[in-house]
């Protein structure tokens, strides 16, 4: 079987996220509008110029896993095993019962865009006040970002290819694409893709904040993160993971698995332009989404959703609204956009994950997620944005974009399985 001879379906879901931390949770959470930022609790911010963000709320490891190696493990890998976890129980996959086969044709692609900051800074910090010897034994092996994929692979012997993608809040979606190109070259028949983050610390906020990059709405935390809006003052940092089980399509029919819908493209482009800036006519955006369109095989009027990167920057929404007309022409104000980082706020490397579960549940829900908190317009943002309600549309196509600092350029391309029962 050739390359292009295989497809790829999802058959299985996880997100641990600011507003639900389970897939059923973050839908329902969606679909009310509701905002995850409030104050931050994890450490007192009361010094910084942003005390807020989306923080995930009442987590507790130890519910997954043991104690002991809960106390180990940054919150950044506890996310993402978390979100593994709920992916392939939705699928239906008990791995405990899978054949040496299936361990062999199963793999992990996770990423992460910054990985273990809360150990490391912590390390530091020991470092700092007692000294080389303090350092824990555990520090560089709990610290990288290959981590996460990696101990996914250990907790359920999962033998397949498994490593991490990094590319900032691009990383999600690079995850997702290799996988479905690990599967479509044969090489696995069943991947688990995603990414994780948890860069809500001390030194996370101080960095964010120096450059600028977040919002400093104090005085309306559940307001601040607002797309598209002529009010946007900057983006509202998130945490937590994103997972998806993608299939070989035959394997998944073999075994009679509920299929959500099919990915049948992916584009991947840089922006070569600037280290945190997004091309102001998103030259990178629009590659990456023509490419995805080329390699599914579609044309842009078959296109009902668009899950935007959206992180309500004045510069970022405005250019990638610029690379949407670019890539649709007038089909760009009949489809449905949105931004979820409106409610979620802003995942990092666990951005696209969490959003390819919003595009995902849009092809089998029908409804489009809202973007929330619009209040006065932006005549450089002038697309049907869905502001504030949910709308009822049937979806067949989605895409999903994320992109990242660094340049990094990703879309991916989620369609209705039309034969699926």
């Amino acid at each position: 079987m050739s390359f292009s001879d295989r497809r790829v379906v999802v058959t299985g879901l996880g997100a641990l996220t600011p507003i639900g931390k389970t897939v059923p949770e973050f839908w329902a959470a969606m679909m009310a509008g509701q905002s995850g930022a409030a104050p931050i609790t994890h450490f007192d911010a009361s010094d910084y110029p942003t005390t807020f963000a989306c923080e995930i709320k009442d987590f507790d490891p130890t519910e997954t896993l043991d104690r002991k190696e809960a106390r180990r493990l940054d919150p950044f890998a506890q996310f993402a095993i978390v979100a593994a976890d709920e992916a392939l129980a939705d699928a239906g996959l008990d791995t405990a019962g899978f054949s040496e086969e299936d361990k062999a044709r199963t793999g992990v692609i996770m990423g992460s865009g910054i990985g273990g900051m809360k150990l490391f800074q912590d390390q530091v910090v020991e470092y700092a006040a007692h000294g080389p010897r303090r350092l824990s034994p555990f520090f560089v092996p709990m610290m990288i970002i290959d981590m996460a994929p990696g101990l996914i692979s250990m907790r359920h012997g999962l033998h397949g290819p498994n490593y991490a993608t990094v590319s900032a809040c691009a990383t999600s979606n690079n995850a997702i694409g290799d996988a479905w190109m690990v599967i479509k070259a044969g090489l696995a028949d069943t991947m688990i893709a995603g990414g994780t983050d948890a860069s809500i610390t001390e030194v996370g906020l101080g960095g964010f904040g120096n450059m600028k990059a977040l919002s400093t709405r104090n005085d309306s935390p559940e307001t601040a993160s607002r797309p598209f809006d002529a009010g946007r003052d900057g983006f509202v940092m998130g945490e937590g993971a994103g997972a998806l089980v993608l299939e070989d399509y035959d394997h998944a029919r073999a075994r009679g698995a509920r299929i959500y819908a099919e990915v049948t493209g992916v584009g991947m482009s840089a922006d070569a332009h600037h280290i945190s800036a997004p091309h102001p006519e998103g030259l990178g955006a629009r590659l990456a989404m023509k490419q995805a369109l080329q390699t599914a095989g579609l044309q842009p009027e078959d296109v009902d959703y668009l899950n935007m990167h959206g992180t309500s920057t004045p510069l970022g929404d405005v250019a990638e609204t610029k690379a949407i007309k670019a890539v649709f022409g007038e089909h760009a104000y009949d489809m449905n956009l949105s931004s979820t980082k409106s409610m979620t706020g802003h995942l990092l490397g666990a951005a696209g994950a969490v959003e390819a579960v919003a595009s995902v549940l849009a092809i089998t829900e029908g409804r489009i997620p809202p973007t929330i908190n619009f209040e006065t317009p932006d005549p450089a943002c002038d697309l049907n944005y869905t502001f504030n309600e949910p709308q009822d549309r049937e979806v067949t196509v989605a895409l999903s974009n994320a992109f990242g600092f660094g340049g990094h350029n990703t879309c991916v391309v989620f369609k209705k399985v039309e034969d699926e029962a």
